[in-house]
């Protein structure tokens, strides 16, 4: 897939590996419409993408709601016309152990991680459908991520969104929609570029 020009949206992208992958779509000539739940990071990082040339546009949602992942999509699409590859990388990483837990952050570790992923995979693969093609990546935890004696909540969604991404892959692909699972490691911009830039 030929990257410059396409319309990428990012969730998550205030930190971390979100950010570094807006920062490297972006310089291979990709609009990227860059989602955060909170606005101060993403203004940033747009502004910074403009400044050295890119493409980007900022989308405050929160993820884990359906009425936000759908105006998030509305969004998009009017403004750029349309989402050629969802990378969805928000994510909620709470450092309690199982039996020190509140019920809140499990369920809102659920609700990002795993429910906002299939909420926009459902959302953006009815869009891409329609136009019969399109990849979504899902970055899931690395190998390192798994030494946490804190990160149960978190591993587990991300086990559970690798499971997601196997099955939408099976039931995407006859629409011509690719589904990854990416592992988040020192490696993953690589591997997300590779993915997207295979024929």
């Amino acid at each position: 897939m030929e990257l410059k020009d396409k319309v990428v949206l990012i969730t998550g992208v205030g930190k971390g590996t979100g950010r570094a992958l807006a920062e490297a779509l972006a310089e291979r000539g990709a609009f990227v419409a860059a989602n955060d739940i909170s606005p101060i990071n993403v203004e940033q990082l747009v502004g910074q993408i403009l400044a050295n040339g890119g493409k980007a546009k900022a989308y405050i949602e929160d993820v884990a709601k359906k009425v936000g992942v759908q105006s998030l999509i509305h969004d998009v699409e009017d403004d750029l016309g349309g989402i050629d590859i969802l990378i969805n990388h928000a994510a909620v990483e709470p450092h309690t152990r199982l039996l020190d837990m509140d019920e809140w952050d499990w369920h809102r570790t659920l609700d990002v991680n795993l429910t906002g992923a299939f909420l926009m995979m459902q959302s953006v693969g009815r869009t891409m459908r329609a136009k019969g093609h399109g990849a979504i990546l899902n970055i899931v935890a690395g190998a390192g991520e798994g030494l946490s004696q804190d990160a149960g909540a978190y591993l587990s969604s991300k086990a559970g969104l690798g499971a997601l991404s196997d099955q939408a892959d099976q039931e995407f692909s006859p629409f011509g929609i690719r589904v990854h699972a990416v592992e988040n490691s020192d490696n993953v911009i690589n591997d997300v570029l590779s993915l997207l830039e295979a024929k």
